[in-house]
């Protein structure tokens, strides 16, 4: 009855810790002055660990160190480590007491669990819940990266075409931003924003901008419009035939994705055999 008693105590303090971090993350707080300014005003080539959103998440700074989060696709995603850690430790903190909750319902109806089943449930399931919270944000940032991919093959055709129209490399690079919505091109425009307030040429700030998420075609981008500013050349061919390499390389990086998964359903096809295989031999070997 002890052990019990304790175990519905851990799990009740867990439940609300969890319950008051979630309604702590959800209540609206003005935005901290100093991290905003460090962003804007952050050296050129830093291409690492993105500076908190909030002083709220200050305390997750050394879970998240501790965790060791993927950079490059919290970057892509648009999330900080320390909002990582936070979303690892509700999902460890929601399995770890489900056991518990469970347990106390099993014995308020009268049906008695041994001690050991219900730790070693809390800790299996907290450790499930914390890698799916990490496979969560992986799969998300691979959907994002292909997303990306598609919108820079678009940003290129429309940087050569204002590259045609006889504007200038870094007018050509704000106006093709400026033409298509979503949050891949709104990236874009903010990038170039900030270029444009600290006195940066925008093809160094998308090549930051490309290794802190791990795009390295947009990359490509900055690389090629660079020669067009400091040597004056006429890249718009070179940006039309990257634009179309590059949707080679999308269209059969599907096309082996789709190959994978085709060969993937093999497997029942298989499986289905034998237990056909099994149907027809059970006569033979029952008779036997």
């Amino acid at each position: 009855m002890n052990w019990q008693l304790t175990i519905a105590v851990c799990g009740g303090a867990g439940v609300g810790l969890g319950v008051f971090l979630v309604v702590r993350e959800l209540l609206p707080a003005a935005p901290a002055l100093g991290p905003a300014l460090r962003r804007l005003h952050q050296p050129p080539g830093i291409g690492g660990i993105a500076a908190p959103a909030s002083r709220r998440l200050d305390y997750l700074t050394g879970m998240a160190r501790w965790l060791r989060p993927p950079h490059r696709q919290l970057a892509l995603v648009g999330q900080t480590p320390e909002q990582y850690a936070l979303s690892v430790l509700l999902s460890a903190l929601f399995g770890l007491a489900m056991p518990t909750v469970l347990g106390m319902a099993l014995w308020v109806l009268g049906i008695s669990l041994p001690v050991v089943v219900p730790v070693l449930g809390s800790l299996g399931l907290a450790l499930v819940g914390g890698l799916l919270a990490h496979r969560a944000v992986l799969a998300k940032a691979d959907a994002a990266r292909d997303q990306f991919r598609q919108a820079v093959c678009t940003y290129l055709d429309l940087v050569a075409l204002q590259l045609s129209a006889a504007h200038g490399p870094v007018q050509s690079l704000e106006r093709a931003a400026a033409v298509c919505h979503g949050w891949v091109f709104d990236r874009l425009q903010e990038s170039l924003r900030i270029a444009q307030m600290q006195m940066h040429a925008p093809w160094d700030e998308l090549r930051d901008l490309a290794d802190k998420i791990g795009i390295p075609e947009l990359g490509d981008v900055g690389a090629i419009m660079r020669s067009s500013g400091s040597e004056g050349a006429q890249v718009h061919e070179t940006l039309r035939s990257r634009a179309d390499s590059l949707r080679d390389q999308i269209r059969t990086d599907n096309l082996a994705r789709a190959e994978a998964v085709t060969s993937k359903l093999d497997i029942p096809g298989a499986l289905l055999v034998f237990v056909l295989l099994g149907f027809v031999l059970y006569p033979f070997i029952a008779r036997v």
